[in-house]
C-alpha cells in the first residue's frame, strides 16, 4: 500500500485566529473591473479541482517593518498568479489598517510606477459596494468603514505573474504607552490555492526601554539587541492567511512595566482585559536573587535507556547553570529514596563536580516511590524568603510506598511549607497524569507531557531558561477604578493563570480576566523582590463598550484558558453540573470545541440552544472520558488541558487543545498529518470553523457546522449559518433582508462595524443584532 504524502502545519499552527475575524484590515488583493463579468473574489482550492476561468493564486507575502516608537514605515511585496483561463484587468485594492494616517504611499506593478490614491472612508465605501453589487460577492464588506488604497487598472494574461510592491508609513495607535501595530494579512486567504511563502519582520527601534512584546496573532520569533532594540519574525510556508498580524509592545525607564487592553462587547455583561507584565530587561545580567532548585528524578526500571541518559542529561543543564548563592539537592528514587545530600547544598565549582559525579552514577532499577520522593524533597525546603522550585520527573504510576492518589497528593502539600513550585514532567504513555496534574495544582506548578520519542532534556532545559532568574515572585494583581465603592464587589473576577505567580527576567506574563466596572484603572503590582515586598502601580482603563471587534481575542484567550481550568477542576474533582453548563456555554459562545462538548461538530445532534440536553451529552463524555487515568488517551487528555490553561494566543490551535507550535509538546503528533488531512484542516480554517483536538485518536478535527466570526459564533442549520444565541422559535419570525440591498449596507450604520463581518459570509445567515433577529 502507498504511503500517503506527510506535510506539517507545525510552521503555521498559530497563524489562524478565529477570535480576530472583525479586524478592520487586510493584505492587498486584486479585483476583477470586467463590466461585462461577475468576478467574485477566489476561494481556496485546496483538492484538486478545475479552477474556474477567472481566478487568482496568493503566491507569496514578504514584509519588512521598521517601527520606532509609534511610527512604522511598511513594505510589502505580494506576487500574485493568474491561474484562470483568461486574461484579467484588475486593480489593487488595500483596506487601511484601522484609521491611521498612510503618508509617503509608493505603488510598484512588476518594477513599474502605479498611481495609487488614498481614499477615504465615505469614498472607499461607496466603491466597496459597488464591487460588492457586480460580483455578487460580500467578501469586501468586511471592510466597510475604512478607507482603501486602490491603483489604476492593470492586465494579468492567464497564467501569468505579478509582483506588487507596497510602501506605506503609519502612525500606529497607541494607549496608556502600549503600541498597537497591525499588519494587514487578511484577504490574502481571497486566494485559489495556498501561499508558498509568508515572511514578517518587524524590527522595533524605542527611544525608551523596551519591556512587553506581545503578538495576539502569531507565534513569532524575538530577538532582543539589548533593551531599546528588538527584531519580531514570523515565517511559514503552505498556509491560507485568515487573520491580520497584530503585535503589542511598550516601553518605559521604570523597571518593571505593565499594559491593559480591555474589551467589551456587551456593556450588560462583564468585560475581558488583558494584561502584559515585564520585569526590567537588564535583570538579567545583574546579580539575581539567590534560589532553591530540587531535581527529582524516576529511575525506576522502566527509566533504563535512553530516557535515563537523557534524564542524566536535564540534571547535568541544570547544574551547569546554577549561580553562586543558590542552593540545590538532587533526589532519586525507585522503591528507595535517595539523595545527593542530606541537606539543601550551597551552590560552587565543588559542589556542581561533585553533584555531576553523583549524577553520572546513577542507573535505573526497581519500583516508584512517588510519595517518599516528594515528601523527601519538598521536606528539605525551609527559607520561604527565596525562590523555591522542585522539577519532579516521572514516567509511570506509583507503585511502592503510598499508591493512593489522594493520599499522595495530600503527603506533598503537607510537606511544602515554603510555596515551592512543583514543576512535574510526564514521560511517555504510561505515567500516571491525573495524580501529577493533582500535585501540581496542589503545589503552586503545572506539568508538561513529554512523548516517548521526544528529548526529556530539551523538555527539561526549556523550563529552567525561563525560571532561572526570578525577579519578582507570588506576584498578585489587584485594579482599582476611579468611582468604584466596596459594595460593587471585586473589580476584576476569573483572572488566568488564577493565582500568585513569578515573573523571570526576559519572560514576560500574559493575564486575561473579566471585569464589571468601566473606567479610568490604577493597576497594581504586588511582589517579593529578594525576600522584600515591592509595589508597583500603572494606569489602566477599562471600556465602557467596543462598538467593533478589534480586541475580541481577548475574549478567546480567555475563554480558552476557562476551558482549560474548567475540565481541571472536573478531572481533579469530578463532574459539576454547574462546571459542565459552563463549558458546555463557552463551546456555544466562543467555539470552543473539546473531547467533552465535540457532540456539538454533529449538525444533527442537540442544538446549540438545547442546554439541559448539551449539558447531559457532556457529562457522560467527559465523564467516560476522564476516568483514565494513565495511557495515551489520559496522557493526550492531560497535554490538551495543559494547552487550553497556557494558551499563549487565540489563535486556532490554542483554542482547540493543541497549543500551537509550542515545541515539546505532547500533542504535536496531532500536527503531523497527511497532505489530504492537512488540506481539510487548511479549508476549514481559512472559512473559520472551528477545531478541536481529538485526543482518543490524535487527530486534529474541523467542524463543519460551526464557524466563529469575531463576537459570535454560527452553527450551520438547514443550510443557513445561524447566531448561537437565536432559538429555534426565533427562526420562524426574522427580520429578512434582501442581500445587497441598501437596507442591507445600511445595517453596520445602524449596528456597528463588528456587523461588517456578517455580512460578508456567503451563505444565508440569521443573527442577532441588538435585540433584533435579522435573516438575509
Amino acid at each position: 500500500m502507498r504511503s500517503l504524502p506527510i506535510f506539517s502545519i507545525r510552521a503555521f499552527a498559530t497563524l489562524f485566529i478565529a477570535s480576530l475575524a472583525g479586524l478592520t484590515a487586510a493584505q492587498g488583493l486584486l479585483v476583477d473591473v470586467d463590466s461585462r463579468r461577475v468576478v467574485p473574489l477566489p476561494r481556496p482550492i485546496i483538492q484538486p479541482r478545475p479552477a474556474p476561468p477567472t481566478s487568482y493564486k496568493v503566491e507569496s507575502i514578504d514584509v519588512h517593518v521598521s517601527l520606532k516608537d509609534q511610527i512604522a514605515q511598511v513594505g510589502i511585496s505580494q506576487t500574485f498568479q493568474n491561474t484562470g483561463s483568461r486574461q484579467m484587468e484588475v486593480c489593487f485594492v488595500f483596506p487601511l489598517p484601522y484609521d491611521s494616517a498612510v503618508d509617503e504611499l509608493t505603488l510598484m506593478v512588476d518594477g513599474k510606477e502605479f498611481e495609487g490614491k488614498v481614499l477615504p472612508a465615505d469614498e472607499a465605501r461607496k466603491i466597496y459596494e459597488a464591487i460588492v453589487r457586480k460580483n455578487q460577492d460580500p467578501a469586501l464588506l468586511e471592510w466597510l468603514g475604512t478607507g482603501m488604497v486602490k491603483t489604476s487598472v492593470f492586465p494579468v494574461p492567464a497564467g501569468a505573474k505579478r509582483t506588487v510592491n507596497l510602501h506605506y508609513t503609519q502612525v500606529c495607535r497607541q494607549s496608556q504607552g502600549l503600541t498597537d501595530f497591525l499588519l494587514p494579512l487578511r484577504t490574502a486567504r481571497y486566494t485559489s490555492g495556498t501561499l508558498d511563502s509568508l515572511k514578517v519582520s518587524v524590527a522595533i527601534d524605542s527611544s525608551q526601554p523596551i519591556k512587553n512584546i506581545y503578538s495576539a496573532s502569531h507565534a513569532v520569533d524575538i530577538k532582543r539587541n539589548g533593551d531599546r532594540r528588538a527584531v519580531v519574525t514570523y515565517e511559514s510556508k503552505n498556509e491560507i492567511p485568515s487573520a491580520d498580524f497584530r503585535l503589542f509592545y511598550d516601553a518605559t525607564a521604570e523597571g518593571l512595566a505593565a499594559s491593559v487592553v480591555s474589551y467589551r462587547p456587551d456593556s450588560s455583561d462583564a468585560g475581558y482585559f488583558l494584561l502584559l507584565a515585564s520585569p526590567d530587561i537588564k535583570a538579567q545580567h545583574q546579580d539575581p536573587p539567590p534560589k532553591t532548585v530540587v531535581f527529582v528524578v524516576d529511575r525506576s526500571g522502566s527509566m533504563s535507556g535512553e530516557k535515563m541518559e537523557q534524564a542524566k542529561g536535564a540534571m547535568e543543564f541544570v547544574l551547569n547553570n546554577l549561580r553562586e548563592g543558590d542552593t540545590f539537592n538532587i533526589v532519586a528514587y525507585d522503591s528507595e529514596v535517595e539523595t545527593f545530600r542530606p541537606e539543601l547544598e550551597k551552590f560552587n565549582n565543588t559542589t556542581r563536580e561533585e553533584a555531576l559525579g553523583f549524577v553520572a552514577a546513577l542507573y535505573a532499577g526497581g519500583s516508584t516511590n512517588i510519595a517518599g520522593a516528594l515528601e523527601r524533597s519538598l521536606g528539605m525546603l525551609s527559607d520561604s524568603s527565596r525562590p523555591s522550585y522542585v522539577v519532579f520527573l516521572s514516567d509511570g504510576i506509583p507503585t511502592a510506598g503510598e499508591t493512593n492518589e489522594a493520599k499522595i497528593v495530600q503527603t506533598s502539600t503537607n510537606a511544602n511549607h515554603v510555596r515551592a513550585r512543583l514543576f512535574s514532567f510526564g514521560v511517555g504513555y504510561d505515567v500516571n497524569s491525573r495524580l501529577l496534574d493533582r500535585l501540581v495544582s496542589s503545589n503552586f506548578g503545572q506539568s508538561e507531557y513529554v512523548r516517548p520519542d521526544q528529548d526529556i532534556e530539551a523538555s527539561v532545559s526549556r523550563l529552567y531558561r525561563r525560571i532561572g532568574t526570578p525577579v519578582l515572585t507570588d506576584v498578585k494583581v489587584a485594579f482599582d477604578v476611579e468611582g468604584a465603592q466596596v459594595s460593587d464587589g471585586p473589580i476584576v473576577t476569573r483572572t488566568y493563570p488564577a493565582g500568585a505567580f513569578d515573573l523571570f527576567a526576559g519572560d514576560q506574563a500574559v493575564i486575561v480576566g473579566r471585569y464589571d466596572k468601566a473606567g479610568d484603572a490604577k493597576v497594581k503590582l504586588t511582589g517579593a523582590v529578594g525576600g522584600h515586598e515591592q509595589t508597583f502601580d500603572f494606569p489602566a482603563k477599562l471600556t465602557e463598550s467596543s462598538s467593533d471587534d478589534t480586541n475580541s481575542f481577548i475574549a478567546k484567550l480567555w475563554a480558552a484558558r476557562r476551558v482549560g481550568e474548567i475540565i481541571d477542576e472536573i478531572d481533579l474533582n469530578g463532574k459539576n453540573d454547574e462546571l459542565l453548563e459552563e463549558l458546555v456555554t463557552l463551546a456555544t459562545k466562543h467555539g470552543i470545541l473539546t473531547q467533552y462538548t465535540s457532540f456539538l461538530a454533529d449538525e444533527t445532534s442537540a442544538a446549540p440552544t438545547d442546554l439541559a440536553r448539551n449539558v447531559r451529552l457532556s457529562s457522560r463524555a467527559s465523564g467516560e472520558a476522564l476516568a483514565q487515568t494513565d495511557g495515551r488517551y489520559a496522557f493526550r487528555q492531560r497535554a490538551a488541558k495543559a494547552n487550553f490553561k497556557n494558551a499563549p494566543q487565540a489563535d486556532s490551535f490554542s483554542l482547540s487543545g493543541l497549543g500551537g507550535a509550542r515545541g515539546g509538546n505532547a500533542v504535536d503528533e496531532a500536527l503531523e498529518m497527511p497532505v489530504e488531512e492537512a488540506a481539510r484542516v487548511q479549508q476549514g480554517l481559512a472559512i473559520g470553523n472551528a477545531v478541536w483536538f481529538d485526543a482518543q485518536n490524535a487527530r486534529c478535527e474541523v467542524a463543519t457546522n460551526i464557524m466563529q466570526c469575531g463576537r459570535k459564533t454560527f452553527f450551520r442549520q438547514n443550510s443557513r449559518w445561524v447566531d448561537s444565541t437565536v432559538t429555534d422559535k426565533e427562526q420562524q419570525s426574522t427580520n429578512k433582508v434582501e442581500r445587497f440591498s441598501r437596507e442591507y449596507f445600511d445595517l453596520v450604520a445602524r449596528h456597528g462595524n463588528h456587523v461588517n463581518q456578517y455580512l460578508a459570509i456567503d451563505d444565508p445567515v440569521v443573527v442577532r443584532l441588538d435585540g433584533k433577529v435579522y435573516e438575509w
